[in-house]
């Protein structure tokens, strides 16, 4: 299947070299490319992409901005942010207007070419260090919560079930997995499996934990109690 990609930046250099690397992939179809934000909306309506490589900082109209604008006209596109910034200020911003992904502007070409795919399957990249922020800070936040529900309510041990009781074994090794940021490819070979058993763990991880995103599957993993073997 060909996979339709939009490239949204302010630096032609930038949108030239993402597109010769797109080109190097024959599953990759660059369908436009975008030196700003009202552009980039336009071409999103006319060039229907399948992922949009965004951009954030843009004179006029910025990534942030674009990105709700072709979400609230065209749900199913799947924006992933290239940015050269990765700080707080750009990342929750860019989550909360609907970005799948964030990438950083120094991944290496691999990486960038396996984060389209992946955001094309309904996955959501994102560089590793981010991903393990994110997910610190969500278990930092959920920690800061209980202890206060525990504090006001007095409420007994166990606030939230033993999670890896409702797991198999293979789940709870792919969910850990998951909470180090691996990719599926990379989870399939870590435990000798194929890409397609991999995604068919994540979804039932996704049912059984009600994630909605591989964000939130990742924080439960860092919650889960190994079952005791006794």
């Amino acid at each position: 299947m060909t996979i339709r990609v939009l490239i949204v930046d302010d630096q032609q250099l930038v949108r030239a070299g993402l597109r010769m690397l797109c080109q190097t992939d024959d599953e990759l179809d660059v369908v436009g490319e975008a030196a700003g934000g009202s552009d980039a909306v336009r071409l999103a309506e006319q060039m229907h992409p399948d992922v949009v490589l965004m951009d954030l900082r843009m004179p006029g109209m910025d990534g942030i901005r674009a990105t709700e604008r072709i979400l609230a006209s065209r749900p199913t596109i799947r924006i992933v942010v290239l940015t050269t910034f990765d700080d707080d200020d750009h990342l929750y911003p860019a989550l909360a207007a609907g970005a799948c992904g964030f990438l950083v502007k120094d991944a290496s070409p691999t990486d960038l070419l396996d984060g389209i795919h992946r955001a094309a399957a309904g996955e959501s990249p994102f560089t590793q260090a981010i991903l393990q922020r994110l997910v610190g800070s969500a278990v930092a936040a959920r920690v800061s919560a209980d202890m206060d529900v525990r504090a006001n309510s007095a409420a007994p041990h166990g606030i939230m079930p033993n999670l890896a009781e409702r797991l198999t074994p293979r789940e709870v090794e792919v969910l850990a997995l998951v909470s180090t940021g691996l990719s599926n490819a990379e989870i399939a070979e870590r435990l000798h499996l194929g890409v397609t058993t991999v995604k068919t763990h994540i979804a039932n991880l996704m049912a059984k934990t009600g994630a909605t995103n591989r964000v939130r599957l990742a924080v439960f993993g860092t919650r889960v109690e190994q079952p005791d073997p006794g």
